[in-house]
């Protein structure tokens, strides 16, 4: 994992616009949020996706990209005053505390742009087939749009200082944090050559993945600490959203997050060894600290 984390870090690299390229503080303000932290963890599940059918990694390098780059837009978003208004993310000074509100917004519009600018780039580049090309570009445009992340986070706003019940909760967090990573273990897989098959059970996989996700970060968020999270905890509870252990309770919350493990361990049980990424990534969600 960390070799292919390293892989990610210099394809970001190199994929980025240079920090001296006009504007300056646009580009520079892109590189902060984007390189140099994070798990990689959608651009990992791509790759492992992709893996797990028999393709090459190289193929999911713009992909791998892309995601991380919509990933970095939407923490900058996410992160504003008229959002959560956190001051920290990473371990570092939001986006937003350096360089001001109006180039944070511009930044992560930016973001998002050049993230559908690589995915155009990838017949060029990766040699990756042009049919290809156009569905990878629809997984993640589904993923990060109206019915997907974007639509997850206006329901969360909405349901601030509510008592949402758990189909509310459940369209949040599979829309939220879990249709992203469905684009990218979708987006992975047709990468690889999936059959019909083979992309079904994966789109179960990534199903249960984003909710043992986000249950594990709901968790950390009343457990974990600043130092390892990178972030300030408890701000949930500041935000009165509602959360799987507001709903249901620690033990229960974590009880649900090791089902839904198991379920992403069976959604995989045809699949050969080549699969066992997916499978590490899966036990790590839970076990993770940060």
């Amino acid at each position: 994992m960390k070799e292919l984390v390293r892989k990610v870090e210099s394809i970001l690299d190199e994929t980025l616009p240079p920090a001296h390229t006009v504007p300056e503080v646009l580009h520079e303000s892109m590189r902060y949020s984007t390189l140099g932290g994070g798990k990689r963890l959608r651009a990992l599940l791509a790759m492992a996706a992709c893996l797990a059918v028999g393709g090459e990694i190289r193929s999911t390098s713009g992909l791998a990209a892309a995601l991380e780059m919509v990933h970095a837009y939407s923490l900058i978003h996410d992160d504003l005053p008229c959002m959560d208004d956190d001051d920290l993310r990473r371990g570092k000074p939001t986006n937003h505390k350096v360089y001001g509100e109006a180039i944070a917004v511009l930044t992560g519009d930016a973001l998002l742009t050049e993230a559908f600018a690589e995915l155009a780039r990838m017949p060029e580049k990766y040699g990756v087939p042009y049919e290809t090309t156009v569905r990878v570009v629809l997984e993640l445009a589904r993923g990060a749009g109206s019915q997907g992340m974007v639509g997850g986070q206006v329901v969360d706003i909405s349901g601030q200082d509510q008592d949402l019940n758990e189909d509310t909760l459940h369209y949040i967090h599979s829309h939220k944090t879990g249709a992203l990573f469905k684009a990218a273990l979708r987006g992975g897989a047709l990468l690889g050559g999936a059959n019909d098959e083979q992309l079904a059970q994966i789109t179960r996989f990534a199903e249960s993945f984003g909710l043992a996700f986000q249950i594990t970060d709901d968790i950390l968020d009343e457990t974990g600490q600043t130092e390892q999270l990178g972030k300030a905890v408890g701000t949930d509870q500041v935000l009165g959203k509602q959360t799987y252990p507001r709903l249901y309770g620690l033990e229960k919350s974590q009880e649900l997050a090791r089902q839904c493990v198991k379920e992403c361990h069976e959604a995989l049980r045809d699949f050969p060894k080549q699969a066992d990424l997916l499978r590490e990534l899966a036990s790590f969600i839970i076990q993770r600290d940060h």
